[in-house]
């Protein structure tokens, strides 16, 4: 049986959080991946790349899995109703409910963290807990049907992990060398407590308004959460 699959697009998606996985899941046997957002528009992604859904929510049918990318835009998704009615309907029948980086608050937003441990990107990790979530420090957290990835890069990590899941982690594996993902990065950066201390102060400096205004955000969907 074909695997539906499912990734939320939205103006100011992260493009990697999206293509990371993409690629992997796709390259899997027996999988349909749809780029499902609330018409079929081309949608601009934070760094000015453009995709095109694929497919409406309306349309959309149920999904084996359900992925939430992460990016600038998901601030506007935690107050959409449409986009969280789509998520809470997928989510009740759905095998795996998933995402990669801030996609993660979406989810919370929508409830489906309540009790649950998940992870996010390191600048916005402390906003699950309000969405009542289990924060966890990890690259890739699993709580039962619930699988999150961390900041960005981490939807490789938990795409593999996935794919381990539905198929076997030979055919994971298999993904991981065709694809030559063999991180070997030039700078130990990329973490809060190994990046230099000036190079910190920087990133803190440029996700301030952005952790300001999903602060307040967070705080109004935590509220309606009861």
């Amino acid at each position: 049986m074909t695997l539906q699959i499912g990734f939320l697009l939205f103006p100011g998606i992260q493009q990697l959080d999206l293509t990371g996985p993409y690629d992997v899941l796709g390259s899997l046997p027996d999988v349909t991946l749809h780029l499902v957002w609330k018409d079929l528009a081309p949608i601009t992604s934070s760094t000015g790349l453009v995709f095109t859904p694929t497919m409406t929510y309306d349309d959309c049918p149920a999904l084996d899995v359900l992925c939430v990318p992460g990016g600038a835009g998901v601030g506007a998704l935690m107050e959409d109703p449409p986009t969280l009615d789509f998520l809470k309907l997928q989510a009740k029948a759905a095998r795996y409910i998933t995402s990669v980086c801030t996609g993660s608050l979406v989810l919370g937003a929508a409830g489906l963290l309540q009790g649950r441990q998940a992870t996010t990107h390191w600048a916005y990790h402390d906003m699950l807990a309000p969405l009542g979530a289990i924060a966890v420090q990890a690259r890739v957290v699993r709580d039962g049907n619930l699988i999150t990835g961390g900041g960005i890069t981490a939807g490789i990590d938990f795409a593999l992990t996935l794919a381990a899941e539905l198929y076997s982690e030979a055919a994971a594996q298999l993904v991981q060398l065709q694809i030559e993902y063999a991180p070997a990065p030039p700078f130990n950066a990329g973490r809060p407590d190994t990046a230099p201390a000036h190079v910190l102060e920087e990133a803190n400096k440029r996700t301030a308004q952005s952790r300001k205004t999903r602060g307040e955000i967070v705080a109004r969907a935590a509220a309606r959460l009861g």
